[in-house]
């Protein structure tokens, strides 16, 4: 099994290839459309990282895919200017699952 990132910036990229990991760049919402397809037909990769931009720019395109498919697993990941999420993210996100305030 093997991870695959699709990136918004080459740093990102470039970081995670010294990791050894592969990836691709895309920018534009049809370049991600075909990042993902190509990501898709390969049964080797097991889990698809994602920096968090898309799943900002293009939230529709990000939930359909990890609603219709069970694998890859797709993680988001911050990039290089660090992450968009505010610091008790984790916290909130249980809370609002269990319903009960941590």
């Amino acid at each position: 099994m093997k991870l695959f990132l699709i990136s918004d910036n080459i740093d990102t990229l470039t970081g995670m290839r010294l990791a050894g990991i592969e990836g691709l760049v895309a920018h534009e919402r049809d370049e991600l459309e075909k990042a993902l397809e190509q990501t898709f037909s390969n049964p080797e990769i097991g889990i698809l990282l994602l920096t968090e931009k898309f799943g900002r720019e293009f939230p529709d395109l990000i939930n359909q895919v990890k609603l219709a498919r069970k694998f890859p697993l797709i993680v988001e990941i911050p990039d290089r200017h660090g992450t968009g999420r505010k610091p008790d993210f984790i916290t909130s996100y249980v809370n609002e699952a269990i319903g009960l305030k941590l």
